[in-house]
């Protein structure tokens, strides 16, 4: 399965803004497929589709008042050009939030920069709807996020990132939780938790998914995770009233079965943040950034509440 829009661009031809109408002209003729061309500048990448050029071109006086003159006049300055590494369902939002007249145009690539190919409206829902039907297998049931098998492609595709942060987000005491007011509670807090974390992480920009039970996982492509973790926490501790009666909140705690088998207040669940950033250590391999969440997360599960702890902050938790 595709997920980046790199992986489905295909080659089109590349001219230049100072490229004459007329030798264009004869580029089309010649290649009766060819939706549209690049057009590579020093103010970056433009694009020339195939049915905007033989508008123009048809055009009363068009013919006469174009052929001699350069590509520049006419080429689309306001392209859509995405990076290779941006992925496919979120290109083909942006791709029909477009104009209405520029609905259709090609999609253009770069990588590192440089002008890679380009995806026709067409390969691009195709390979959306393929994406959705293949996600559709992998999404947890409890919660619609992506699942593990889902999961596991992402954190391959971050290593490739300059910049990222990867928040593993769990609550503590959930057993507990679960003991006290049952499974369907117990889901519905869950659930609760999902649609927060969506309001958070349900952008472009990032990735969000269901690890499993009470396990959640974002991924940013940047290092600036606090605040956004922060404003988690707050807001989770205010949802967390509802699922609670009266005495158990003024207590501040359950009565469950500890690890020596007895009866003992616990704490209320608790939602904690391991954050992996790669801001001071680099990272080979998915497993490495799996060791790493490992380790910060001991230091969140030391701590009681709901806590922030980052490898980018030398074992310092940070409290919400």
């Amino acid at each position: 399965m595709f997920t980046q829009i790199g992986e489905i661009a295909e080659p089109i031809p590349v001219v230049l803004p100072e490229t004459k109408c007329d030798a264009l002209y004869q580029l089309f003729k010649s290649n009766p497929n060819l939706e549209g061309v690049a057009v590579e500048g020093k103010k970056g990448i433009s694009l020339m589709m195939r049915t905007r050029f033989f508008q123009q071109i048809g055009s009363q006086y068009g013919y006469n008042l174009y052929m001699g003159r350069p590509v520049k006049l006419l080429m689309n300055l306001n392209a859509l050009v995405v990076d290779y590494l941006e992925q496919i369902t979120d290109v083909s939002v942006a791709a029909m939030k477009r104009e209405e007249a520029d609905l259709y145009d090609l999609v253009l690539v770069t990588s590192g920069g440089r002008f890679h190919g380009a995806v026709s409206i067409r390969r691009l829902l195709l390979e959306v709807a393929d994406v959705r039907a293949e996600m559709a297998i992998f999404m947890n049931p409890l919660t619609g996020l992506p699942g593990n098998r889902i999961i596991d492609d992402r954190l391959v595709q971050v290593l490739k990132q300059d910049q990222f942060s990867v928040l593993y987000i769990d609550l503590d005491q959930f057993k507990s939780y679960n003991d006290s007011y049952g499974f369907k509670m117990g889901d519905e807090l869950i659930q609760a938790t999902a649609t927060l974390l969506r309001e958070h992480f349900g952008v472009a920009e990032a990735f969000l998914g269901h690890i499993g039970g009470d396990d959640f996982i974002a991924i940013l492509n940047h290092h600036q995770y606090k605040q956004v973790c922060e404003d988690v926490i707050v807001q989770f501790e205010e949802i967390k009233k509802s699922f609670y009666n009266e005495q158990d909140w003024n207590n501040q705690y359950v009565m469950g079965e500890g690890r020596s088998g007895l009866n003992r207040p616990i704490p209320l669940v608790s939602v904690s943040i391991a954050v992996v950033t790669n801001l001071y250590q680099k990272y080979e391999n998915m497993n490495q950034i799996v060791h790493e969440a490992t380790r910060v997360k001991k230091s969140c599960k030391s701590i009681n509440g709901s806590i922030i702890c980052s490898n980018d902050m030398e074992g310092e938790a940070v409290r919400a």
